[in-house]
């Protein structure tokens, strides 16, 4: 694997832009080898082990619960950004219940798409103690190189707008139930020469960070 993010996936030619919180996860991802092309598209993904035993992505197993048919788990994201052109977000948020412990998915401006039932993570506490927020590719090294999967756009974090991708307002749902900023975030990539992130805040964006790469290049091999 190589990410800005903590390490899960399991597809060669997988990159994906996501959210994670004590291990239920939300995002855009492209998977040739899991949808047949290479569209982004909205996913979901859980395990209650680890990524040992349980799980899976999307409907493909019993676990995540839609409740709106109106929006499709695994369908192609559209419009997208263009490089050097308009640029489009879409918002996702991952929060608990606080009466009866399922955690909720939203996506876009207040609309809820399904749950993890509590029941699946018996062995959580009350609350995440850490909110994720990053990319990821699968870097299977074949012939001993690394992989030439684009993260993001496929541009490098320090390209900026309109060319680099980016998560912005970045928010946590706090004790009482409402969205605070996140400050002081911290940052990680596990090559900055293939990938990497940078991260900033202002008064229109909140605390945001771009984040990509373009994986091998002549300093990464």
């Amino acid at each position: 694997m190589s990410s800005v993010f903590p390490r899960f996936g399991f597809f060669p030619g997988l990159s994906m832009a996501l959210i994670s919180i004590a291990l239920k996860l939300a995002g855009s991802q492209v998977s040739p080898e899991l949808y047949g092309d290479s569209r982004p598209r909205l996913f979901t993904y859980w395990t209650s082990d680890a990524y040992q035993a349980t799980g899976c992505y999307n409907l493909l197993c019993s676990g995540f619960i839609q409740t709106n048919s109106r929006i499709a788990i695994g369908a192609a994201i559209s419009p997208l950004s263009e490089f050097e052109g308009s640029q489009f977000d879409v918002t996702i948020v991952i929060w608990k219940d606080p009466k009866l412990g399922n955690w909720w998915m939203g996506f876009g401006e207040n609309t809820l798409v399904g749950y993890w039932p509590a029941e699946l993570f018996t062995h959580l506490a009350d609350r995440a103690t850490m909110v994720e927020w990053g990319g990821e590719v699968v870097n299977s090294r074949a012939n001993g190189e690394h992989t030439s999967t684009g993260m993001g756009s496929g541009h490098f974090a320090e390209d900026g707008f309109g060319k680099a991708s980016y998560f912005r307002n970045l928010e946590i749902v706090d004790s009482d139930n409402s969205l605070i900023s996140a400050h002081d975030i911290s940052t990680l990539a596990e090559n900055n020469n293939c990938y990497n992130i940078k991260s900033s805040s202002s008064s229109q964006w909140g605390t945001y960070f771009y984040y990509g790469g373009p994986g091998r290049n002549d300093q990464c091999r």
